[in-house]
């Protein structure tokens, strides 16, 4: 496993540099990376964004400029990556800007708190030991080295050096023309979509649950136009029990259970009252052969309430891994506290940052 013990910290490194530190990007991410340095007494002297987004903007009380311009102004610079991408231009400028400038893209959690630090590692390095162990092939242990480094240290290289396209991990779940698949955080039915490429239209029977109301919604419209295939539908959230909580709405993938963070006021017009369901509970007795989680955030309950379904069909499963700090451990060990008889399988999927990391288990 990666020398935890020899990396070096991102936050230590951008609390003692002299160089000016510029943010790329805003939204939620620059501001929950302005929070933390706010936190660490870390300076931030601007913020820039691509070429074709500079339009007068301001964010945090900076006005955001070209790069041409930030350089003008600041020469040599720090550049934090404050945005999520999977698309090749955008990830090919990230690099070549990282070709010209000391260049990082912060951990922070999509969901929940705590950071994913040097010290945090040392902290649970028997648990991350323990899962590095569980790996079933070297590629799952590059990624997994290569995702231990960048979180610690923010740096992309060993990130992008180890990742691969999705129909790679499509080939290690081997799906057949007779599965019986669940998805849990099915969004608009884009992963429905892809599922039935893979299969090429054929499977037994879908069964989806999006708690997104407007989500939800496109998610019938893309179906319907795919009938008269046998699809299963639930306006619900996964959860680990049949119940009711509350939710901030907001149409999109970010949607989530509201998280209760100190200091973080939610628009009450965006939190409403949803139904949870536990995947042993929706499907009952029917045999499950594959599973999706990617329920931002709620992927140990939702494993937690398809335990039946795990211990009883052994389906394959696809879990995302980069909602929570812990994710990166908690979730491989919950899967084998449920199941030992898995083969878990790490694949990175080309994006900055860490997301879309996913744990296959067969």
């Amino acid at each position: 496993m990666y020398d935890i013990n020899s990396a070096v910290s991102l936050w230590d490194r951008l609390a003692v540099t002299r160089k000016p530190i510029i943010m790329y990007g805003m939204g939620d991410g620059a501001q929950k990376i302005l929070d933390v340095a706010s936190e660490k007494g870390i300076k931030i002297s601007g913020f820039m964004a691509s070429d074709d987004f500079v339009r007068g903007h301001s964010f945090a009380g900076f006005e955001v400029k070209k790069l041409s311009d930030i350089e003008k102004e600041f020469g040599d610079c720090i550049i934090l990556v404050a945005f999520g991408t999977h698309i090749d231009e955008v990830i090919q400028r990230i690099i070549a800007i990282s070709d010209r400038h000391e260049l990082y893209a912060p951990d922070v959690p999509v969901i929940g708190g705590g950071l994913f630090t040097k010290e945090y590692a040392e902290e649970h390095r028997e648990e991350l030991e323990k899962v590095y162990d569980m790996l079933c092939d070297e590629q799952s242990k590059k990624v997994f080295d290569g995702w231990l480094e960048y979180r610690i240290t923010g740096r992309i290289q060993p990130l992008i050096a180890n990742q691969t396209e999705k129909s790679e991990a499509y080939q290690l779940l081997s799906l057949g023309k007779e599965e019986t698949y669940a998805d849990l955080g099915a969004y608009n039915g884009d992963t429905i979509e892809e599922f039935l490429m893979q299969t090429g239209g054929s499977f037994n029977k879908i069964f989806a649950m999006e708690p997104d109301g407007r989500n939800y919604s496109k998610m019938k419209r893309r179906l319907y136009a795919l009938s008269p295939y046998d699809f299963r539908t639930v306006n619900a959230g996964a959860w680990s029990c049949d119940t009711v909580c509350e939710f901030v709405s907001k149409g999109g993938r970010n949607s989530s259970l509201v998280p209760y963070e100190k200091g973080k006021p939610i628009n009450p017009s965006r939190i409403k009252q949803i139904d949870m369901r536990s995947l042993d509970s929706f499907v009952k007795d029917e045999r499950i052969t594959y599973i999706k989680y990617d329920v931002e955030g709620s992927e140990s309950e939702a494993l937690q309430g398809s335990k039946t379904v795990i211990k009883r069909d052994k389906p394959k499963l696809t879990v995302s891994l980069y909602h929570r700090t812990e994710d990166m451990f908690a979730l491989p060990l919950k899967v084998k506290e449920l199941n030992a008889q898995y083969k878990l399988y790490l694949r990175q999927h080309p994006y900055i940052p860490a997301w879309d990391m996913n744990l296959y288990c067969i």
